[in-house]
């Protein structure tokens, strides 16, 4: 099997069900804010971006599902960053041609948002840092840790595995 079409192993699928889960939801919020599926919100440019944001979201969950999870992890993060931004933006300063939310920082759905985005956000991260905190010996051998290690050589030390094994990025025994 090539690296380009290499499947994740079977223990990353609750982190990665969980992302496409996140990412759907990300989807649905942005559907219902823009008032379905058909509708476009104005100004044009920010209806093409919930439009685009919604595809991203279901493209990166089939990823994650699939398990082309390198590719799909970088676009859930982008589904997760991109709203998190345009929330921002659209509430702080506003965006041009668009001060219908400024100052609107309590609306309900956009809070779930935030919430939903920002799990989202930190599901790979957590992941990663659950094996971090390991401690060195803690299997039974000599394994050395030192901090002059970059973080990935850190991580299989403690753990055993790599970073990209614990994100599911690490492909199965050939």
């Amino acid at each position: 099997m090539s690296h380009h079409t290499a499947r994740a192993p079977e223990a990353t699928w609750v982190a990665r069900w969980a992302g496409a889960l996140l990412c759907l939801a990300v989807a649905a919020i942005h559907v219902v804010d823009q008032g379905g599926i058909s509708a476009t919100r104005d100004p044009y440019y920010i209806g093409v971006a919930y439009h685009v944001l919604e595809i991203a979201a279901v493209v990166a969950a089939v990823l994650l599902l699939i398990g082309l999870v390198r590719l799909g992890w970088l676009l859930a993060a982008m589904v997760a960053v991109g709203p998190l931004l345009g929330y921002i933006l659209s509430r702080g300063p506003g965006l041009p041609d668009y001060s219908d939310d400024i100052g609107n920082w309590t609306e309900p759905l956009g809070l779930v948002s935030l919430a939903v985005e920002g799990v989202l956000l930190l599901l790979p991260y957590a992941r990663i840092t659950r094996d971090v905190d390991v401690p060195a010996g803690a299997h039974g051998d000599d394994r050395h840790v030192s901090r002059d290690q970059p973080a990935p050589q850190r991580l299989h030390a403690r753990s055993g595995r790599g970073a990209e094994a614990v994100l599911g990025l690490h492909t199965a025994a050939q």
